[in-house]
């Protein structure tokens, strides 16, 4: 059988209009216009007889979506994660997997800080209680928080948005150390480069010694639940955490567990273990900040994060090699 002049494609959510108009240019496109993700089995329905999958992170691209297409030839990932596909099903099928990873190093960079800082100076606690109408007025010792200069920041996982956190460091006044999420990781983040003054350091230095620890490590085995009660009990209880890399990465309820206790003075979240979902106990601690998963939420980052995602499915469907494909 001859295949088809445009290539059938399923698009998962809408993108914005140049992303798309450049899949309708190339392919004949199956668009879910709805908001919200597809339900699975009406996934699996639709992504039969599909040449290629444009997806976004909150689509679960599991084996049995990958079975059911089995005409895929390239599944494109709206995000530089692609946890919620599953990486080794379709390369086993051959199926080419991508992702949109530097587009979106700035924006997260840039929204790490605002949580360091929201969480540092408690500014979520203070618009809370200004608009309750619970503020009475300056006083010396009202609402005291953490100044970061002079403070040491653990980068843990030192890719291309933990070595652009660091970088910003310097602007703060921070030390900067960085670790893997593990030997194996830390070995390889030695050769991997980042700003001057970041020092290597172990995962156990960097959490008995950090001020801020930010996490920017990909999910996967050996990182769920990286940051548990153990970890959580090395921390200092003046030290803040911040999760700007994926949910489960961080054990929640031994997070409010850790918070309680007052092992460790706060907290700022952007992701959570179950999306939408949060701990309930986070919910009532006023010492956390929880943000809507915000990390790349600019237009200029998404609108490019869905160009680049077309064009890895334009490009594979068209016998070019993906722009940016997953290792």
């Amino acid at each position: 059988m001859n295949a088809p002049a445009k290539p059938p494609v399923l698009v998962t959510r809408r993108l914005p209009g140049a992303a798309l108009a450049r899949l309708e240019a190339a392919c004949a496109v199956d668009l879910h216009a709805e908001h919200g993700p597809l339900p699975p089995a009406e996934l699996r329905k639709r992504v039969a007889g599909k040449y290629g999958l444009v997806c976004l992170v909150t689509d679960a691209v599991d084996g049995e979506v990958i079975a059911a297409g089995g005409d895929l030839r390239v599944i494109a990932n709206v995000g530089v994660g692609y946890d919620n596909i599953d990486a080794a099903a379709a390369r086993a099928r051959g199926i080419v997997v991508t992702n949109t990873p530097d587009v979106l190093t700035g924006a997260v960079a840039e929204f790490t800080w605002g949580l360091i800082l929201a969480v540092a100076r408690r500014i979520a606690e203070g618009d809370r209680l200004v608009r309750a109408g619970g503020w009475s007025g300056w006083a010396l010792d009202f609402m005291l928080g953490m100044e970061l200069s002079g403070k040491r920041l653990g980068i843990v996982g030192p890719g291309r948005i933990g070595r652009a956190v660091a970088e910003r460091a310097a602007a703060f006044g921070m030390e900067v150390v960085a670790a893997g999420s593990g030997p194996a990781a830390e070995r390889a983040d030695r050769t991997s480069g980042g700003p001057p003054g970041m020092r290597r350091v172990t995962l156990d230095e960097l959490l008995v010694t950090a001020d801020v620890v930010s996490l920017h490590v990909p999910l996967n085995a050996a990182t769920r639940h990286l940051i548990d009660r153990r970890a959580l009990a090395r921390m200092k209880r003046t030290a803040l955490l911040i999760n700007a890399a994926r949910g489960p990465v961080v054990d929640e309820a031994a997070l409010a567990w850790a918070l309680r206790e007052r092992l460790i003075a706060g907290a700022a979240l952007d992701v959570y273990e179950r999306e939408p979902s949060v701990e309930q106990e986070l919910l009532a601690l006023e010492q956390v900040v929880l943000a809507p998963h915000l990390g790349s939420a600019t237009r200029d980052t998404r609108t490019a994060m869905a160009e680049l995602a077309a064009a890895n499915a334009v490009a594979v469907l068209g016998g070019q090699p993906p722009l940016t494909p997953v290792s």
